[in-house]
């Protein structure tokens, strides 16, 4: 109640401006800060909590659970920042092998891959390895009906971009959607690069031009 009270501004007339007097105090004491697009106490909290698990993530991980030890290596592998520069393009070079290539930075991908290619496989390797839902989302929960057994759910992923609207509409979506075809072909040409592959600009963004076609078939 203290809380709420002080997140209040009870100087302002609640018919006049009930925002203000709900919420003029939240307003007056805290600033969004230049990182954020929002700000509430949801984000103080996730704030705190970050805090409170990079001290338990640094301790030592002698005696600790399986589940613990996990999180620690996964923890100091992100913050190896030496070992990851060191590294470059060669993680994400492994992780398109794995599911099978990609065909605007694969020489002639049509004769040497697309006959194996399984479209089935391939959508597994990348929700199993990757944790990433392309086409199809599948995951596990509470049955509707049925509270005390778990099901197999099969939904829509969401999409490359926020919504739908994003594919379709002018103004501030239109310039996001260009920026975002943009960061593709951006990304696709370093690939090239780094795979030691001839300069091809104009194949580069007729290829990712088909891709922002589908995603935008997908999103209708």
């Amino acid at each position: 109640a203290a809380r709420i009270i002080q997140n209040m501004d009870p100087t302002a007339d609640p018919c006049k401006d009930f925002y203000q007097y709900a919420c003029g105090g939240w307003l007056n004491r805290h600033v969004i800060p230049e990182t954020s697009s929002r700000y509430s106490i949801f984000d103080i909290l996730r704030d705190e909590l970050e805090i409170i698990l990079k001290g338990v993530l640094e301790t030592s991980d002698r005696g600790d659970r399986e589940a613990f030890q996990k999180a620690k290596i996964l923890y100091k592998s992100c913050m190896n920042e030496s070992l990851i520069e060191q590294r470059d393009s060669l993680p994400l070079l492994e992780a398109l092998t794995m599911v099978g290539d990609w065909p605007v930075a694969y020489a002639e991908w049509n004769k040497t891959k697309e006959p194996n290619w399984s479209m089935e496989e391939k959508l597994s390797i990348m929700n199993s390895r990757f944790n990433k839902r392309v086409l199809i989302d599948m995951f596990v929960w509470n049955d509707d009906r049925d509270s005390s057994r778990h099901i197999i759910y099969i939904d829509q992923p969401s999409l490359g971009m926020p919504s739908r609207d994003y594919y379709f509409n002018g103004g501030n979506y239109q310039k996001v959607r260009e920026a975002y075809l943009q960061f593709m072909i951006t990304i696709a040409k370093m690939i090239r690069e780094d795979k030691n592959m001839s300069k091809d600009d104009s194949f580069v963004q007729e290829e990712m031009a088909k891709v922002m076609e589908l995603e935008t078939e997908i999103a209708n």
